[in-house]
């Protein structure tokens, strides 16, 4: 594969917004617009009428491995932030598609790009089905908490190919799978049920776990998130009784990395290590403040974690019927198998294509030949259906 050195410049992408209230610290939203920050990423001397676009709901991927190794092989990418980049504490799925919507845009009427290639990495898999699916099929008018987005007149612009690597089914699936039921009191964290307690010193070393109770634990997560998400809703709907300037409220949820897959790899076997996940030792991130959904709002909590979001994966990719290929990492600590699987399962395409990567884990760490194995997966298929040279 050639490498070609490669250069990156800054992009800017701004729109007019009129949010009833500001979600996020700075000028997104608070005069009137949003401003967007993303990054091209070109080979040097090498030129493209097809662009690569990623996007994840809540982090920048400009300096992740896949773009630039994408880049170096002769591709053009563009990387886009969100308005909620780095800060999820507030982010709204259905807004984030209305940001993509725009680079979209951008990328062919600006850049005059006539092709893109939708890149599904990590959290921006489910992204990338949920706006492929609006774009298509736009239905959305209102967010999960209620409130007017009308996607059917955001005039998405679909995508002409779409993969999905290292990716999984959603935000709000993954935390159902993740958030630790042994909590019985959402304000106090160290009230637990033991049973149900992962890292409680009776259940260390039980792996391989009795197949009951992982039925048993897996129903308790859901419990969990109901009564997470109907409180949720009551105070909602409380604020809105109200009729005051209270329109949102800020709360935490404790201990959200409690996965039996990370200690027994017996359930859902792959090439991961035990006792890990991709974020550290899942002791330490089941309390720490990087676990997923431990800041949101009222309204993030409805529209990307709860059991109500729009951003289910499997949903969206059974409403898209556009060329899909799926990569999974053999070795991934972040997304289960069984995640890239179902979606080739349930995906509406007629053409869609699998590879597994043995060994690769989820960022490639260490991997340089794994990561130029996926790169050569992708960039063979698109160039299959003549979108590059």
């Amino acid at each position: 594969m050639a490498t070609h050195e490669i250069d990156r410049s800054p992009v800017i992408v701004q729109f007019e917004d009129n949010s009833s209230f500001t979600e996020t610290y700075g000028f997104v939203g608070s005069q009137g617009y949003v401003f967007l920050e993303g990054q091209l990423i070109l080979p040097r001397d090498v030129k493209s009428d097809t662009i690569f676009l990623f996007m994840h709901p809540a982090t920048t991927l400009n300096l992740m491995p896949f773009p630039a190794g994408l880049a170096a092989a002769g591709c053009h990418v563009l990387c886009c932030g969100s308005r909620y980049a780095k800060n999820d504490t507030a982010l709204i799925m259905e807004k984030v598609l209305v940001d993509l919507g725009a680079y979209v845009r951008y990328a062919k009427e600006d850049l005059g790009y006539k092709n893109v290639v939708m890149m599904g990495w990590s959290g921006g898999g489910s992204l990338t089905f949920f706006y492929q699916a609006q774009a298509l099929n736009p239905t959305i008018t209102h967010t999960p908490a209620g409130d007017p987005v009308d996607i059917t007149k955001a005039g998405l612009i679909p995508a002409d190919l779409v993969v999905f690597i290292a990716a999984h089914i959603g935000r709000a699936k993954i935390l159902t799978e993740w958030i630790d039921p042994s909590v019985k009191d959402e304000m106090n964290p160290d009230d637990r049920i033991a049973e149900l307690d992962l890292f409680h010193p009776d259940n260390a070393d039980k792996s391989p776990y009795d197949r009951d109770w992982v039925a048993r634990f897996r129903s308790a997560q859901l419990d969990r998130i109901h009564k997470i998400t109907a409180r949720v809703e009551g105070t909602l709907a409380e604020l809105k009784a109200r009729g005051g300037l209270e329109l949102e409220r800020a709360f935490i949820t404790h201990r959200t990395m409690a996965d039996p897959r990370h200690f027994d790899v017996t359930l859902e076997p792959n090439g991961r290590k035990p006792n890990w996940c991709y974020l550290g030792d899942p002791a330490t991130v089941n309390v720490g403040p990087v676990g997923i959904a431990r800041f949101s709002t009222l309204r993030a909590w409805m529209s990307q974690w709860s059991e109500k979001s729009n951003a289910d994966g499997l949903i969206c990719a059974a409403q898209v019927d556009t060329p899909l290929l799926l990569v999974e990492n053999q070795a991934d600590d972040a997304t289960p198998p069984s995640h890239t699987r179902d979606i080739f399962e349930v995906s509406a395409s007629p053409d869609k294509t699998m590879h597994v990567i043995d060994g690769a884990t989820h960022y490639y760490k260490d991997q340089p030949e794994k990561l130029v194995e996926a790169v050569g997966h992708v960039t063979s298929w698109v160039k299959a259906k003549g979108l590059i040279d």
